[in-house]
């Protein structure tokens, strides 16, 4: 509404993203089910829901039917145009014609990725499981917790059902954490030790979480890795709650700190930060369960799960 005086009336198109990029690379205005499900109100059933824009206000973008947010509407990965135009086959040193395709969002890209991993050969147990037993875990910055079904499933506090939005034919449910390894970098980078800790990993000629991960492991010779940090707890919500809670407003905690501000300090905050993001995953995971879904895997991608203190903190938790 505050657009309508300055360029509502001027504005051609409006897009997300990465349809936004596909256009400017195909010329098609052809929308990703991923993006208009999840991100607006499209179904991929009936379309879009007359009612909803009008009872908002916003009745002109019915005209050309929805030509300005989507008229038409494909699965991911589905092609795009005639592939890249002359000019952004010029600009991007590719061929003209080179395929395009029908765009997902950043975590579904990752989600469709690892949810269908040809796991065959290794013996694992997932390896007999219908693909709905496996909860995508795409862990970065934030982290998301993908989870497919073949009927929908109402989550509180967890996004969708979503139908074809990243395995076609399949309805997906998102549930995420806000800050996760921003919240390790916070946690890590303002403590008092962490000076020493980087000046000693850079002697090492390796990374900081590298450097904490093997004090962690000589700390743990002692101790198994659970009880290490069995005085000191923290809960992880510093940038509120996405799922299950879903309450923007909650901000984290840290209990049982000392005066001590030592490295090894350091380390037991990092792993006790990491501990409660796994936590967060199992409080999610056992939601996502008790509104019907069954999984019994998960499966990670992202810089995260190159970390092994994070991607053992998550077996441990979960238990799967």
């Amino acid at each position: 509404q505050n657009l309508r005086g300055s360029c509502w009336e001027e504005a051609a198109h409006f897009f997300d993203l990465p349809d936004f990029l596909s256009w400017k690379a195909t010329g098609s205005l052809e929308r990703s089910l991923c993006t208009l499900i999840c991100k607006w109100t499209y179904s991929p059933e009936t379309g879009w829901d007359h009612s909803f824009w009008t009872s908002i206000g916003l009745e002109d973008l019915l005209a050309d039917n929805y030509s300005k947010i989507g008229a038409h509407a494909s699965c991911p990965g589905s092609p795009l145009g005639q592939g890249l135009t002359e000019q952004a086959a010029l600009e991007m040193g590719l061929n003209t014609g080179t395929a395009v395709a029908a765009s997902l969002i950043d975590a579904h890209a990752g989600g469709l990725g690892v949810i269908g991993a040809d796991v065959k050969g290794n013996d694992l147990p997932c390896e007999r499981q219908p693909i709905t037993s496996r909860l995508a875990l795409i862990c970065g910055t934030s982290s998301c917790h993908m989870a497919i079904s073949e009927s929908p499933i109402f989550v509180p506090g967890v996004w969708g059902p979503y139908h074809s939005a990243m395995v076609p034919g399949f309805w997906l449910n998102e549930g995420g954490q806000s800050a996760t390894g921003k919240l390790i970098e916070h946690v890590v980078t303002g403590h008092a030790a962490y000076p020493e800790l980087r000046e000693k990993a850079e002697a090492r000629g390796e990374n900081v979480y590298t450097a904490l991960n093997t004090r962690l492991r000589e700390l743990s010779q002692d101790a198994p890795p659970d009880l290490l940090t069995a005085h000191l707890h923290v809960w992880p919500d510093f940038h509120g709650n996405r799922s299950p809670l879903a309450d923007p407003t909650l901000r984290g905690t840290v209990v049982g700190l000392s005066l001590s501000h030592s490295l090894d300090d350091l380390a037991l905050l990092y792993l006790a930060t990491v501990q409660s993001i796994a936590l967060g995953s199992r409080h999610i995971l056992d939601t996502m369960r008790e509104a019907g879904h069954d999984i019994s895997t998960l499966f990670l991608c992202g810089g995260l799960s190159k970390n092994p203190v994070f991607v053992r903190a998550h077996a441990d938790i979960t238990g799967v």
